[in-house]
């Protein structure tokens, strides 16, 4: 069925009208139309490389490979945090992280934040959200967040389940991740609605899981997720011959930062090429069992006329590492897990066109207000993609609202042990920590140095200072970096207190309860001489 379901949808291509043929149109003819339906596809934790040659050999995915012959792929697309909810919180408000102070999963979004998506409906949109939201507050496990209350606490604790696979050996089995395919559903169930019953544009979004690997089995409600889960029906999808292991640096040539990460990840035992390949095989599986979902929601804007109308979007929160420098998750700058796939296609957008410049998730916002005709704020940190990915708003918006050639990340939450800061542009990669100066930079010339194994901070120190004042003139990440730590002690401290006699025994039984247990009462000092390092630091600069 589904192979039917994409011979249809290719076949219908020829079908779609090419842009300024039909539908009501904003001024001239040929100009851009005038509030077009939207659909926003995004998952979770795709990487996304693997949406243009030659990542993209590795699986089928040919719903994307529709969407970039029918549109615009951005090559070079990044999320502003790699982790769920301050990403999602960034593409939902159109601000940088230290703007919105979404520091980790817990610390989102004011649940009443106003939303490009609000904005729109206050203008005459029909919205519909299913799925993943994850960009509000109060989410996610106590683990999650005391472990990034405490990551500068002077001690190293595994975190997560070592990462592993898991297979459904039927091989028919095409629903595995159940939850999104009812969400799927429920998605393409409105929209034949919406096609039938309503006049008014509409704009919908459908959050998805997948591919986020699955939470360990038997460990606990805290414990990580780290199992690549998927059936033989998706793994026939990935041409396992093609699949590459990456090339490592040793243990000893680790940047701190990276060793803690690995550490915590559980990564750094021994694994076999199988083992890894495996992890990447079905982590590739699970992405194009997440590339089926998004075929469902363009087969169906398909069969009920709505394609030619609809302008549709697919991207995600993050990346996925899939054991490229000995990790697995996301929550690094390193490509794999910052890396986003952003995709757009539908009436006015430039059809098999790839786009070089970079962009970011911030960028969700301004786009959407201006695809609907919708005046754009003054403070956003994103700016409207339209510009470079149509001809016709290219035209009319010639110097008007550029992208800048460079994007910002930022990374406060678990499993890494400093507020991270990257400045990408073209060419360069500069990796800023904490304070500036207590941990050392990195930089990568990404176009030479793909895998980002040589870190060449120290041997073009000119090209690493002008980095560092660029990003020094975007944010002042030392002050940001205080401000986060000083975030987290006051948050530890609350949760602390709010325990009472049952601290001691509710921390060492978190996800760390494997590496904690043997040693309690020197993790706990380790947390009381942080504590007590900090309130007399405090103390001396109130003097």
């Amino acid at each position: 069925m589904l192979l039917l379901c994409v011979w249809v949808v290719a076949a219908s291509a020829l079908a779609v009208p090419a842009p300024g043929t039909s539908g009501k149109w904003r001024g001239a003819a040929q100009a851009w139309p005038e509030e077009p339906n939207v659909v926003l596809v995004v998952s979770d934790s795709f990487d996304g490389r693997l949406t243009f040659y030659p990542r993209n050999q590795v699986v089928k995915l040919p719903f994307i490979n529709f969407m970039k012959a029918h549109g615009t792929s951005f090559l070079n697309a990044y999320t502003n945090s790699p982790i769920c909810c301050p990403s999602r919180a960034a593409m939902w408000s159109g601000l940088f992280t230290h703007l919105t102070e979404s520091w980790n999963n817990f610390k989102g979004l004011d649940p009443n934040y106003t939303t490009w998506m609000d904005i729109m409906e206050k203008h005459g949109y029909r919205t519909q959200k299913f799925g993943k939201l994850d960009y509000t507050s109060g989410h996610h496990s106590i683990s999650n967040r005391v472990e990034a209350w405490t990551r500068d606490v002077a001690f190293l604790l595994r975190q997560e389940g070592r990462p592993m696979v898991n297979l459904i050996p039927k091989k028919t089995k095409v629903r595995v991740m159940e939850e999104d395919w009812k969400t799927t559903d429920r998605a393409v169930n409105w929209l034949r609605k919406a096609a039938t019953n309503h006049t008014q544009p509409f704009v919908l979004y459908l959050g998805l899981n997948l591919p986020h690997p699955y939470p360990s089995p038997s460990s606990g409600e805290n414990f990580g997720s780290s199992t690549f889960h998927t059936s033989r029906y998706w793994l026939k999808k990935v041409s396992y011959d093609a699949i590459r292991i990456p090339e490592w640096l040793p243990l000893s040539e680790m940047h701190p930062t990276d060793y803690y990460s690995s550490y915590t990840k559980n990564c750094t035992g021994k694994f076999t090429e199988t083992e890894i390949k495996n992890i990447r095989a079905f982590y590739y599986a699970m992405c194009a069992e997440t590339d089926a979902m998004l075929g469902e929601i363009i087969l169906a804007l398909h069969q009920l006329g709505l394609l030619e109308k609809t302008i549709v979007i697919y991207t995600s929160d993050h990346g996925e590492l899939a054991m490229e420098h000995r990790q697995f998750y996301k929550m690094s700058m390193y490509e794999a897990s910052a890396h986003v796939p952003l995709l757009i296609m539908g009436p006015g957008i430039q059809a098999n066109l790839q786009v070089s410049n970079v962009v970011s998730l911030v960028d969700i916002y301004p786009t959407m207000l201006d695809i609907a005709g919708i005046p754009l704020p003054q403070n956003l940190s994103g700016y409207s993609l339209l510009p470079l990915s149509s001809e016709i708003f290219k035209n009319e918006n010639k110097f008007k609202n550029l992208h800048p050639p460079w994007i910002l990340s930022e990374f406060h939450g678990c499993n890494v042990n400093a507020s991270t800061y990257m400045l990408r542009t073209n060419q360069w990669k500069y990796i800023a920590y904490s304070d500036g100066a207590s941990v050392l930079p990195q930089l990568f010339d990404v176009s030479s140095d793909p895998d980002e194994l040589t870190n060449i901070a120290t041997k073009f120190p000119e090209i690493a200072y002008s980095l560092d004042q660029k990003l020094r003139s975007i944010i002042n990440y030392p002050e940001v970096s205080a401000s986060v730590h000083q975030y987290n002690k006051e948050q530890f401290i609350k949760w602390k207190q709010s325990l009472g006699q049952n601290y001691s025994n509710v921390i060492a039984n978190l996800r760390w309860h494997q590496d904690w247990l043997k040693e309690p009462r020197k993790y706990e000092s380790a947390i009381d001489q942080w504590l007590k390092t900090n309130s007399n630091q405090k103390e001396n600069e109130q003097k």
